[in-house]
């Protein structure tokens, strides 16, 4: 699994056709997300607490081919990280995993920052057809 910073993540995107996708809930996403990002979360708030979206694995496969040059990103990097493996294991092949998500995680070195933090575009409103209600109503 590759593992990039923020930095990297954006130069992808800039210049290989990588696309972001934000696996963090609906709230997360609406409160700021990375510019031009997808939201597929890859669990829902709820009452209780986080809940697995158990159509995750169904939406991207109704919106992203098994090539698509995706960038996974979440809050601090560890649900984008199993997003990531999960992908793989369906067969995807180009998946990089954005380590330290939107916000930012601790390391033995401190916290290193995330998407947000680092200054990189931030957008509140998803661009059309990228949030999970579009998404997901392409379900095959």
């Amino acid at each position: 699994m590759r593992r990039i910073d923020p930095d990297e993540a954006s130069a992808l995107i800039a210049q290989q056709g990588f696309v972001y996708v934000d696996v963090r809930s609906i709230p997360e996403f609406e409160a700021g997300h990375p510019e031009g990002a997808y939201n597929v979360p890859i669990a829902h708030l709820d009452a209780a607490g986080m809940a697995p979206n158990r159509e995750f694995l169904a939406v991207m496969q109704s919106n992203f081919p098994k090539d698509a040059k995706l960038v996974l990103g979440c809050q601090s990097g560890g649900r984008s990280l199993q997003a990531a493996a999960l992908l793989e294991r369906a067969g995807y092949s180009e998946i990089v995993d954005q380590r330290c998500g939107f916000e930012g995680a601790r390391s033995g070195f401190g916290i290193e920052p995330g998407w947000r933090p680092r200054g990189l575009p931030v957008a509140v409103e998803a661009q059309a057809g990228r949030d999970y209600a579009s998404l997901r109503g392409k379900l095959k």
